[in-house]
């Protein structure tokens, strides 16, 4: 789609030029029944030029292109309404550029209130860092310890903050599955987690916003970042991201489960339970290691699906391990609710990049 809304302005493009050949009498345009005075050719090739930057500015993911398209909408339109006889089906592809224009810019806004938040929160992070030893480790369940010393945290660097990159696939009870993208920035010392994503579902652009910070948690979901489809900011909602912000620091920030604040209790040979707490909020969930030392799965029963406003199980079963600038971590997983009919599976996750102790956003 996007080769062909390049071409599309290409071509829109070079139609324009036709202006300026008849304008200057350079060959025969007999698709131009009207004269066309030099001046005005001029403009004609203003269209073409600016135009044709869009096309390249849009090529090479530059934000500007959308103001420039709005510009070469706004001049070809007036010349279109002056040769409108004969020009007048250029409405239809100014209107199609210019919605995807508009739509460009709606998106960068929304965009730029999450990069927002996360350059506000690293403005608040302290970037000290000490190295973890095997002192870190000794109020912990073996199973936990083990663990960590899978992941290889001894000899790292404390983390005061992680980037998680990632693409997948989701859906609703009841509907497709569609592909998506994202990145998120977590902060420890002061809990947050800021996490966007982009995606197609049904075909159309569709933008995720979720903001845990300051005792607060938002979802915002929005049709090419106009439409809300979702918008939810409660109390509930903060117990729920409260897990999801966990469940990151136990599967992809391992160091963290150091933290004395943390409490653990032994459920059996392979499974453990850590009791988590931000400001005046619980939650527990259920951490299951195989013989390999591996984490393999992360279930809580404190997490809300805000899709029925009710509590379910929730689970993360992970899997093909990998050497992430120097962390074993899992690359693969699912995210899975467990309704009294039978579990369903609502997300599949591959991790492409995680990376720690960011001092700025990252683009």
């Amino acid at each position: 789609m996007k080769i062909a809304f390049f071409i599309l302005i290409i071509v829109h493009a070079l139609i324009h030029l036709l202006g300026t050949v008849k304008a200057f009498q350079w060959a025969e345009i007999p698709q131009f029944t009207q004269q066309i005075a030099k001046p005005m050719g001029l403009i004609w090739l203003l269209a073409t030029v600016l135009f044709l930057a869009t096309a390249i500015l849009y090529l090479l993911k530059k934000d500007a292109w959308s103001l420039l398209a709005i510009a070469a909408v706004l001049v070809s339109q007036v010349l279109i309404v002056m040769m409108w006889s004969d020009a007048k089906y250029g409405t239809i592809v100014n209107l199609l550029i210019l919605i995807v224009a508009v739509i460009a810019i709606f998106n960068k806004n929304f965009e730029y209130r999450y990069n927002t938040d996360v350059r506000n929160t690293l403005e608040q992070t302290d970037f000290e860092s000490e190295i973890i030893t095997e002192k870190d480790l000794v109020h912990l369940p073996e199973l936990v310890k083990n663990y960590l010393r899978y992941v290889g945290v001894i000899g790292m660097p404390k983390p005061v903050n992680f980037k998680i990159s990632m693409r997948g696939q989701m859906r609703s009870k009841k509907k497709s599955w569609f592909s998506f993208s994202s990145e998120q920035y977590n902060f420890i010392e002061n809990p947050a987690r800021h996490f966007f994503m982009k995606a197609k579902v049904n075909g159309l652009p569709t933008f995720g916003y979720h903001r845990y910070w300051k005792e607060t948690a938002l979802m915002d979901i929005k049709l090419a970042s106009i439409i809300s489809v979702s918008e939810i900011e409660t109390e509930a909602l903060f117990t729920a991201e409260t897990v999801t912000f966990f469940n990151d620091l136990c599967l992809f920030c391992p160091s963290c489960l150091i933290d004395k604040n943390i409490r653990w209790e032994k459920v059996d040979a392979t499974s453990v339970r850590a009791f988590f707490t931000n400001k005046q909020t619980t939650i527990s969930a259920v951490l299951k290691f195989n013989e390999n030392n591996q984490l393999i799965n992360f279930i809580s029963d404190d997490r809300l699906d805000v899709s029925v406003g009710k509590k379910y199980r929730f689970s993360t079963p992970v899997s093909n391990y990998k050497n992430i600038n120097g962390y074993m971590l899992p690359t693969f997983g699912e995210a899975i609710w467990h309704y009294p009919e039978g579990k369903f599976t609502y997300g599949k996750f591959t991790i492409e990049n995680v990376e720690y102790n960011i001092p700025k956003i990252q683009k």
